[in-house]
């Protein structure tokens, strides 16, 4: 017997029956999913599926699943969509989502109320939503009155709220004092002094000292003198001991401090 592929859902039962038996490696195989549902929704009209015997049908069952190559649970479970009337065809995959609450006037209502109030924390805006809802029966605010703040955050961080309002902070300097170059204000008292420091350079790979310049800057008076490394190791002795020549510096009177303590005492 003699079949053509183009015509496989053509065939009378006689012939499923005989091709069934007498083909172990012939198959059919289609590209898609398209393809191979077609041929099966073809197959079935064809072959008039709803009005067969119950014998019948486990052939053509059989036939179907010998020529796609599907398992018995995917071929009852496509001729089960044919027989409740439905176009045998793949379906579109359908992501689960959870029912959405909030919708895009929420987030706009939302987005608007922190562009008056310069996007407030979480706890306040949710006590201003609250007020609009219950203390000025704003229905508006219904929903969003409800909302918990870790939900609200989540909202802000969406795109359709980004979208309406965008809101950026520039990067907020840390106030510390240590290192900041400035000008004194003895206010016309001795004792401020300006430090400048110059690095010698190196030679031969070998590190050169750095030249401290301290000068008051009331009286001009001047002191210089060298350290290793520019740090509160050598910085500090340097410091302490050349500022016992600056009159009123605040070195010399914690030196003259240190030394007329008694022994045990503590300086402020």
């Amino acid at each position: 017997m003699t079949i053509s592929v183009q015509t496989l859902e053509r065939l009378s039962l006689e012939q499923i029956e005989a091709f069934l038996e007498g083909s172990v490696e012939v198959g059919f195989r289609g590209e898609n999913r398209n393809e191979i549902y077609a041929w099966v929704n073809q197959t079935l009209r064809q072959q008039r599926y709803e009005e067969l015997k119950r014998s019948e049908r486990g052939v053509v069952r059989r036939y179907v699943e010998k020529m796609t190559g599907l398992s018995r649970a995917q071929t009852t479970r496509l001729i089960t969509v044919y027989a409740r009337g439905d176009e045998v065809k793949p379906q579109p995959y359908r992501r689960r989502r959870f029912p959405r609450r909030y919708t895009g006037e929420d987030i706009a209502l939302l987005a608007s109320l922190d562009e008056v109030h310069e996007t407030l924390s979480g706890p306040a805006t949710k006590k201003l939503l609250q007020r609009a809802c219950y203390n000025f029966n704003d229905a508006r605010y219904g929903r969003l009155a409800q909302i918990s703040v870790a939900h609200m955050y989540r909202l802000r961080a969406s795109r359709a709220y980004r979208e309406r309002r965008i809101k950026y902070q520039a990067t907020r300097p840390t106030p510390v004092s240590i290192g900041e170059r400035r000008k004194p204000e003895p206010l016309g008292r001795p004792g401020y002094l300006r430090i400048d420091t110059v690095h010698q350079g190196d030679q031969d790979g070998v590190k050169g000292v750095y030249h401290i310049n301290a000068v008051d800057e009331v009286t001009q008076w001047e002191v210089v003198g060298c350290v290793e490394q520019i740090s509160e190791a050598f910085l500090l002795p340097m410091l302490e001991a050349g500022a016992v020549s600056v009159p009123g510096s605040w070195f010399s009177f914690r030196q003259r401090q240190r030394v007329h303590q008694p022994p045990g005492s503590a300086v402020a």
